[in-house]
């Protein structure tokens, strides 16, 4: 299993969206960057992915699970670009802002740290780990 960071604005797809949809399950689409395109074609059924407001509120807020691996992004007219299928998995009890992660020594690696613009980003294991036990979540 690999592990991944979803970045959202919770202005157009929120946390309480993503939880609505729950069961069914929902495509992520829409990125349009070519890093994080290879980062949705690494993924596989089953992998988790925090779920990040960014914008005003920058923090992780739940994990969703992916349910479908990567097809093509019906919105793109290029045919760059692909999606792939996600639903709820878990709530974060406490929800870890980015400023947490940035005071946190083995965290200063990710790419949510030095790639900032990045939309969807791979976690490694530890990281994954420590990140949960700050959000107060046993996966």
């Amino acid at each position: 299993m690999k592990y991944w960071l979803l970045k959202t604005e919770p202005d157009e797809w929120s946390w309480k969206d993503q939880v609505k949809k729950s069961e069914r399950g929902v495509v992520w689409d829409g990125v349009r960057n070519f890093q994080a395109r290879n980062n949705l074609k690494g993924m596989d059924i089953n992998d988790l992915c925090f779920f990040y407001h960014t914008g005003k509120e920058k923090k992780i807020v739940g994990v969703v699970k992916v349910i479908k691996k990567y097809f093509d992004d019906k919105s793109d007219k290029t045919g760059n670009f692909g999606s792939i299928m996600v639903r709820s998995y878990k709530k974060f009890e406490l929800p870890v802002t980015l400023k947490d992660i940035k005071k946190h020594r083995f965290l200063m690696h990710l790419s949510l740290v030095k790639q900032s613009r990045l939309s969807v980003m791979n976690i490694d294991s530890k990281s994954w780990k420590i990140i949960c036990k700050m959000g107060k979540i046993n996966l």
